[in-house]
C-alpha cells in the first residue's frame, strides 16, 4: 500500500515553503520510493482539507506523513496533536483568517498523531539530525490538514497510520545568520522517518 507524503506552497508573501522542497524531491525519484505518493497542498484551509480527503479516499494509503514549515525552529518538530481548531492572524492563500473557529464541530476536540513519534526521534537521534517531539501543530493550514486527514481516516475506520512534521525553513549559504537547516539535512530527516513508517505500512498490509 502506498505512504502519502504531503507538503505546502509558499504563503504570507514567502518565496520558497522548505516541505514543497522537500515533497518535489522525492517526487523526482520516483523510481527509488515506488510506493511513494508525494503532493504540494495549497495553502488554504478548504482546499487543502479537501484534497488531502480526497488523497486519502483515492489512494487508500498505509501511511500519511504530512510536512510542513515552522519558520524560527531549527529543529523537526514531530507533532503530537492535531487540535480541532483554526486560529491565526495569518491569512490562508485564499486571504481567509480564521479565528477561533472549529475545523468539525461534530468531530472531536483533538486527535493524538498514530505515528511511532518515540521511534522516529531516536532515527533523528542516530544520524545527528536535530529534532525534538511538539505536543501540537499550531492552529494554521498545517494543523488543519493533520487534523482532517485523522478525522477522515476515523470516519473511515481504517487501519492507516497519520501523522504531522514540522521542518524548519531553509538555510541559506552566505546567510549565516538565517535559522533553519539545509535542504540535505531536511530531506535526511524525513528519508529517516520514511524509513520507520515503511515498517508500519508493511504492517497494515499483514
Amino acid at each position: 500500500m502506498p505512504i502519502l507524503l504531503t507538503g505546502f506552497n509558499p504563503f504570507a508573501g514567502a518565496e520558497i515553503n522548505s516541505s514543497q522542497l522537500v515533497v518535489e524531491h522525492f517526487a523526482r525519484r520516483h523510481s527509488l520510493y515506488p510506493r511513494l505518493i508525494p503532493v504540494v497542498l495549497p495553502t488554504e484551509y478548504e482546499a487543502a482539507g479537501r484534497s488531502i480527503c480526497a488523497l486519502i479516499r483515492e489512494y487508500q494509503p498505509s501511511v500519511v506523513l504530512a510536512l510542513g514549515v515552522a519558520q524560527n525552529r531549527t529543529s523537526i518538530s514531530l507533532e503530537r496533536v492535531a487540535l480541532n481548531l483554526d486560529d491565526s492572524n495569518i491569512p490562508d492563500n485564499a486571504g481567509v483568517i480564521a479565528r477561533g473557529r472549529l475545523i468539525d464541530p461534530d468531530a472531536p476536540l483533538a486527535y493524538w498523531s498514530t505515528l511511532p513519534l518515540e521511534k522516529m526521534l531516536e532515527a533523528l537521534g542516530r544520524n545527528n539530525i536535530p529534532a525534538v517531539i511538539s505536543n501540537h501543530a499550531g492552529a494554521f493550514v498545517c494543523n488543519h490538514v493533520f487534523f482532517t486527514a485523522r478525522h477522515e481516516i476515523a470516519s473511515l475506520g481504517w487501519p492507516t497510520y497519520c501523522g504531522f512534521i514540522h521542518v524548519p525553513a531553509l538555510a541559506e549559504v552566505g546567510k549565516p545568520d538565517l535559522i533553519g537547516l539545509p535542504l540535505r539535512t531536511l530531506i535526511a530527516a524525513v528519508e529517516c522517518c520514511l524509513e520507520v513508517v515503511e515498517v508500519l505500512g508493511q504492517n497494515v498490509e499483514e
